[in-house]
């Protein structure tokens, strides 16, 4: 199986199946995966192991009339 995780992933989604399974305090595990107790409180709310899109919803450009034509023609 591949795994795409992003260039600062500090955990795996095996380290996050045990995250989740964990009834261990939060700093205990913090200091056993190396990673800070708000990226454990993190994977501990989600349902899955898996990275989410770090694409934005919208977009933060506003286009011209003119580029907007542009981008429309070019597709």
């Amino acid at each position: 199986m591949l795994i795409h995780l992003h260039k600062q992933a500090t955990t795996t989604p095996r380290i996050r199946a045990l995250i989740q399974a964990s009834t261990e305090p939060a700093p205990v595990l913090a200091d056993r995966f190396g990673i800070t107790e708000q990226t454990v409180y993190k994977w501990r709310k989600r349902d899955s192991v898996n990275d989410l899109s770090h694409t934005p919803h919208r977009l933060q450009t506003t286009l011209t009339p003119a580029q907007e034509a542009v981008a429309v023609a070019l597709r």
